[in-house]
């Protein structure tokens, strides 16, 4: 009789399981995140307030505040991708429910911020020191006051900036991929933080078209956001959150 099945049977965990999805997903994913922004903007305007000057209040801390805030960014962008999950359900919203993250799989989230802060800190020192040669090569060069020495050495500096804004550009990228989705997948599907890296990265990689279309896209708003010292942001920063939870739903059909 043991070897009956009990019901009601356990569901099976998820296991990070995703689809491909059209290059033109992304536009959807930002039409359901600005749907959400004007269905309550007030809630979104001040949760979007209260995340950035947690944030930013924690990184005028030198060093110390700047480890912290890496360390709870997780924690907040559950927050906010629950918010945006209450919404999508019908659920009521309130200022409240952006701490859910300090509420549950909390350890997990914290986790993913001191791994996400590692691979920052090593992607750093790896551009560090393939650039730090040519930099102090064009210092020396600039030192020296030579004018031929000069031109060289601000020649040098100029290409070891350009060379190490695009190393760091390319080594950040597997690293963002891999935090897109993970704080989703740590707090909804309760997935360990390596795992839930693992499963963002391989949803990003397979469908990187459509997150390249999604990159130019937020490339461009990032700019418009900035013009009026910042303030736009504070209509983005809900909006790409509303898309995020939407985008998570969309590859992670299973979740």
């Amino acid at each position: 009789m043991d070897d009956f099945p009990q019901f009601p049977l356990a569901p099976r965990p998820f296991d990070g399981g995703y689809r491909k999805v059209d290059p033109g997903a992304c536009f959807d994913w930002l039409h359901q995140g600005w749907a959400m922004f004007i269905a309550d903007p007030g809630i979104w305007l001040g949760c979007t307030v209260l995340v950035l000057v947690i944030y930013f209040g924690m990184t005028i801390v030198p060093l110390v505040g700047q480890i912290a805030a890496n360390l709870l960014a997780p924690v907040l962008a559950a927050g906010l991708v629950h918010l945006a999950r209450r919404q999508a359900q019908g659920q009521a919203i309130d200022i409240n429910e952006l701490f859910a993250g300090f509420r549950g799989n909390t350890g997990n989230l914290v986790v993913l911020g001191a791994l996400y802060t590692v691979g920052l800190v090593l992607t750093v020192v790896v551009v560090g020191l393939i650039v730090g040669g040519g930099m102090a090569g064009g210092l020396f060069g600039v030192a020296g006051g030579r004018p031929g020495g000069i031109g060289l050495g601000l020649g040098m500096m100029f290409g070891s900036l350009l060379l190490g804004g695009l190393l760091l550009s390319v080594l950040l990228a597997p690293l963002m991929m891999a935090m897109w989705f993970a704080p989703a997948l740590v707090f909804f599907n309760a997935m360990a933080p390596v795992d839930a890296m693992k499963a963002s990265f391989a949803a990003c990689l397979a469908n990187w078209l459509v997150f390249l279309v999604y990159g130019v896209i937020l490339c461009v708003l990032g700019f418009f956001a900035a013009l009026p010292i910042g303030l736009g942001f504070l209509v983005l920063v809900p909006v790409l959150s509303g898309a995020l939870y939407a985008s998570y739903r969309d590859i992670f059909a299973g979740s």
